[in-house]
């Protein structure tokens, strides 16, 4: 037999395993308690464009990953066109413009993780 300890999501797990054949089995006692790591701050949010906030939101419809800014804050764009892709379950999913308008700020960064209804960018009419 050999005992590992092992740690998951901050759990530590002191583990048995027994060698050889069909036999063979594992048990595993209740977690042991560990002195909770410091945790890192928040990464502050991305700085809005030097033309502020505009008055259309743009918001994502699923979370993900900010995978490509595909328009740039001052930026005239048409209904439909893509603003960014956000990489949702391991595909890239375009994030259109909901109207015409002027792009007025980009708040997010590429590599961003967003939740669902969190501010992607803004237009402005």
């Amino acid at each position: 037999m050999k005992n590992y300890t092992i740690t998951v999501n901050g759990n530590v797990y002191d583990v048995t395993v027994e060698e050889g054949g069909a036999g063979a089995g594992v048990s595993a006692p209740a977690p042991r308690k560990m002195a909770a790591a410091p945790k890192k701050p928040a990464a502050p949010a991305a700085p809005a464009a030097s033309g502020g906030a505009g008055s259309i939101k743009i918001e994502a419809k699923a979370a993900g990953k900010v995978f490509k800014i595909e328009a740039n804050p001052g930026k005239a764009i048409k209904k439909g066109d893509p603003v960014l892709i956000l990489e949702v379950m391991k595909m890239e999913t375009p994030v259109v413009a909901p109207e015409d308008g002027t792009v007025a700020s980009i708040d997010v960064a590429v590599g961003d993780q967003v939740e669902s209804g969190a501010l992607l960018a803004t237009l402005n009419k």
